[in-house]
């Protein structure tokens, strides 16, 4: 069993897969739009338009795999009470990520060493999406 974060990006799916391909080396897998689809949307389910909007699509970051979709093609994204955390064992390619989630968005949390990090932050970007950028310290297991 897996469980898998799937993102609704209500219109801005495309937009976002090419940034964090961009930002944090994400390869995209599979997708398809609603204009390929073998069943029709209901009617007034989606905007007209439509048809070029992703209905699923997918990507990995490292050995992770994240599902996407425009939704409802609504114009506004939510996703509020969760983030993604994405580890690295740079300092520098943490770093480096992190300032690319923060062009367009906003940092909650400036990137800085903690009791369990080498360096921790949090931001949410363009999207606004919320993300953890980590470099884990060694914790000793009692």
């Amino acid at each position: 069993m897996q469980v898998h974060s799937y993102l609704f990006f209500e219109g801005r799916c495309e937009e976002a897969m090419t940034f964090y391909e961009k930002t944090l080396g994400a390869k995209r897998g599979m997708f398809m739009r609603y204009g390929d689809s073998p069943e029709r949307c209901p009617e007034g389910m989606l905007p007209p338009g439509s048809e070029n909007k992703i209905m699923h699509g997918e990507f990995t970051i490292g050995e992770s795999t994240v599902m996407v979709s425009d939704g409802m093609v609504s114009g506004k994204p939510q996703f509020d009470g969760f983030s993604l955390s994405v580890d690295f064992t740079e300092v520098g390619a943490a770093e480096k990520a992190f300032h690319a989630l923060a062009d367009g968005g906003a940092v909650s949390m400036p990137l800085g060493e903690t009791f369990f990090a080498k360096t921790f932050g949090m931001v949410k970007d363009r999207f606004g999406m919320n993300w953890m950028v980590i470099v884990p310290k060694a914790m000793h297991q009692r």
